[in-house]
């Protein structure tokens, strides 16, 4: 297989050097280091332009692949999809780790028996099996766009349902206004990215306005290139918001809870002059420390190689969710 020419660590651009005055202040920086909101701004970019290796995995090719699965011709043609290899081999998943290498670690992530519990301002509360899920909405493949705030992309073809879909099964009342995603978390498993993690607001939440749940790009995953998902994507269930940062999809999705109140969220508690609870793509609106006008997309031919591309306002996804934010 080719190897992936990615930059190295030590290949920083000139966007990212320190100032004078931060250097010269060192000691001070350091000190504020320790606080949980100064290590939650800095991890993000731990590894953003370096990856181990591509290697074959085990778990890949074990995955239950889906049997008559359609693809739904609405969203099958956003460019070239983006090597298996590399979706399942270059992931942000802080429960178990800040590089993007950690889909080793991932493995450890209990799936069997799995239940989602959706509560809140609901007439009819459910808790979901995964068996429940596959016998009452119907799964189809789309290909998305896949935008982290980090400045990178991929295009990847998930397999799931839209989640307008379990809104209708579940009913929310008239006083729901807003939904928070909940994903799993144990101390003893999902260890996070270091000792200075401790005290991040553990479980992994996010949350979205049930205007945005109800559109029909929202998507609940439970596969990915045909197949079930792998753990360290998220599995068995995640949250795909094809039109905001990756940051937005909560993996491993545990809780659905409907409020009628804005929910607190995972980096939006720790930052949240980095990470918007909105957190639209939006080339206009650059990162505090980076811009977002560009993107840099893998690209698999002839080799994989980062290509420099424009962000698209929504991801691209203006026309189906413009008019959420008029």
């Amino acid at each position: 297989m080719a190897l992936i020419r990615i930059p190295q660590s030590w290949e920083l651009p000139e966007r990212l050097i320190t100032p004078e005055s931060t250097f010269l202040n060192r000691r001070r920086f350091l000190k504020s280091l320790i606080g949980a909101s100064l290590g939650a701004t800095t991890l993000p970019l731990a590894g953003c332009n370096r990856t181990s290796a591509i290697s074959t995995q085990p778990g890949l090719d074990e995955l239950t692949p889906y049997s008559n699965l359609s693809q739904n011709p609405q969203f099958s043609d956003v460019g070239q999809v983006t090597s298996p290899e590399f979706a399942t081999q270059y992931n942000n998943y802080y429960e178990f780790g800040g590089s993007k290498s950690i889909w080793k670690a991932a493995q450890a992530l209990p799936t069997e028996n799995w239940q989602v519990e959706v509560a809140g301002l609901v007439k009819n509360p459910q808790t979901y099996d995964l068996d429940d899920i596959q016998k009452k909405f119907p799964f189809e493949e789309r290909i998305y766009r896949f935008r982290c705030v980090e400045a990178w992309a991929m295009v990847v073809p998930w397999v799931g349902f839209p989640m307008r879909l379990l809104l209708e099964d579940v009913e929310p009342t008239s006083d729901a206004k807003f939904v928070r995603f909940s994903s799993f978390y144990d101390p003893k498993i999902t260890t996070g990215p270091g000792f200075w993690a401790v005290n991040y607001p553990w479980p992994y939440a996010e949350g979205l306005r049930i205007e945005e749940m109800a559109n029909d790009l929202a998507f609940f995953a439970t596969g990915i290139y045909g197949k079930t998902l792998p753990k360290q994507n998220g599995a068995p269930l995640r949250m795909v918001i094809p039109w905001k940062y990756g940051f937005k999809g909560a993996k491993s999705i545990v809780k659905i809870e409907f409020l009628d109140k804005q929910p607190a969220t995972f980096w939006n508690t720790l930052a949240p002059n980095e990470y918007g609870f909105e957190a639209n793509v939006n080339p206009n609106v650059p990162h505090p420390r980076w811009s977002q006008a560009t993107e840099r997309i893998v690209s698999n031919a002839p080799s994989f190689t980062w290509e420099e591309q424009p962000t698209l306002l929504y991801n691209g996804y203006e026309e189906y969710v413009g008019e959420l934010y008029t």
